[in-house]
């Protein structure tokens, strides 16, 4: 079911980069300057970031089943739309369209970690939903190009992968269930082991809960959760949008080269994040606290990645440079674990509030940090100090993980 959760957001990712891939062929049937192909480009963040809340809200009560399976086939019908659009408004709806269906996944898929897998599984749960984030990155351009070439068409090419996410939509409500008593796959044995876990947990919920989910900002946890996860995504974000640029300006390489390039690098995000995420399983089985795993393993994650990408301010090795910028994204994709923080840190109805907050403010980073990085390169004439902003924000990352309290769940 998670390897299933996993292709839905690989697919999250194609869908949201195939305009990236066609904005050349898009831009010039449409007469689009860059500044309108600009907006194309980010309106699509406008909607996801707004509805990363109440995607969320969806999701706890309506159980992640249907927010998964409704929001997947929506965002697969905006896709296909999108194939048809004749003009610059069209195109516009059809994005924020997107964008609000896509929302819901994260959240969701966060909620469902919390109801099927018990405390010393969740690591490879969220991670492995989770990785399809670099996954989709590393394949998302190759796919969609490939699709563009062999239908001769962008507009084929975007209806092609809108049916294909609609059915895969449908497949998700086949096959996901709320709870392991609900799906004819998992037997007795494997329904005890759930459910225990589950009895335990609500045991352990505070009997003050205020039900008031604003609640949330009067503890120091859900805010290091929300900075910490905007500082990763700031990083994330920064290198899916700006890397092949850098490569390109900075070390000379071809359009073959940066291709290759970003796919190896976010090909190293997506096995490190599901290696991070069985290593914390793992050191938890064997008796590990959460507080000493979980800010051990961020912390490794934040001090390697931050290195890495300071190396690289100071490389001129083109080899050596993708290799800094693999480990970079091995080790910071590790972070897909902060989706395995809200089921231990939440009450069972507020998991979803908290992953959309969460995800909202990462969301913020992904609308402003490519902007951040073009005006750094714009008045500096360089990456280097575009490269430090990306230390600055791994240095955050380390401070807010820290301080977070993975053991204790609050009273909301």
């Amino acid at each position: 079911m998670f390897l299933l959760l996993l292709l839905l957001v690989t697919i999250n990712y194609v869908d949201r980069a195939s305009l990236s891939v066609a904005m050349p062929l898009i831009g010039k049937e449409f007469d689009l300057n860059p500044a309108l192909q600009g907006v194309l480009l980010s309106c699509f963040f406008w909607t996801y970031g707004l509805f990363q809340i109440p995607g969320g809200m969806l999701a706890d009560k309506y159980k992640p089943r249907v927010v998964i399976a409704g929001a997947t086939v929506v965002w697969g019908v905006f896709q296909a739309l999108a194939g048809v659009c004749t003009n610059f408004p069209t195109l516009l709806v059809a994005r924020l369209g997107l964008g609000a269906a896509e929302a819901p996944i994260f959240p969701a898929g966060a909620k469902l970690n919390g109801m099927w897998m018990t405390p010393s599984e969740r690591g490879r749960g969220a991670t492995l939903f989770d990785s399809g984030a670099p996954l989709g990155a590393a394949f998302g351009a190759l796919i969609i190009a490939w699709l563009i070439a062999m239908l001769n068409s962008w507009r084929l090419a975007f209806i092609v992968a809108g049916v294909g996410t609609a059915l895969a939509g449908i497949w998700a409500w086949y096959y996901i269930r709320n709870n392991p008593r609900e799906h004819k796959g998992a037997n007795e044995a494997e329904i005890q082991h759930c459910e225990s876990a589950q009895v335990q947990e609500v045991k352990a919920e505070p009997a003050n809960a205020t039900g008031n989910s604003l609640d949330f900002f009067r503890y120091r946890s859900p805010w290091c959760l929300f900075l910490g996860w905007m500082c990763f995504t700031a990083v994330f974000y920064g290198l899916l949008t700006w890397m092949p640029s850098y490569l390109n300006r900075e070390h000379g390489f071809n359009i073959w080269g940066m291709g290759g390039a970003t796919f190896i690098a976010f090909l190293s995000g997506f096995f490190g994040e599901i290696i991070g995420g069985w290593i914390c399983d793992k050191w938890k089985a064997a008796g590990g606290r959460p507080n000493t795993v979980m800010r051990t393993i961020f912390g490794v994650a934040a001090l390697v990645g931050t290195v890495s990408i300071f190396s690289v301010a100071y490389t001129r090795d083109n080899v050596l440079v993708v290799v800094l910028l693999s480990i970079t994204l091995f080790f910071m994709r590790w972070n897909g674990l902060f989706f395995s923080v809200p089921p231990g840190m939440a009450t069972k109805n507020k998991v979803g509030f908290l992953t959309g907050m969460m995800n909202f403010c990462g969301t913020l980073s992904g609308i402003t940090v490519p902007i951040i990085i073009g005006l750094i390169v714009q008045y500096t004439g360089s990456y280097f100090m575009a490269m430090m902003f990306f230390v600055a924000a791994g240095i955050g990352l380390l401070i807010f993980t820290s301080l977070i309290d993975y053991e204790t769940k609050l009273p909301v």
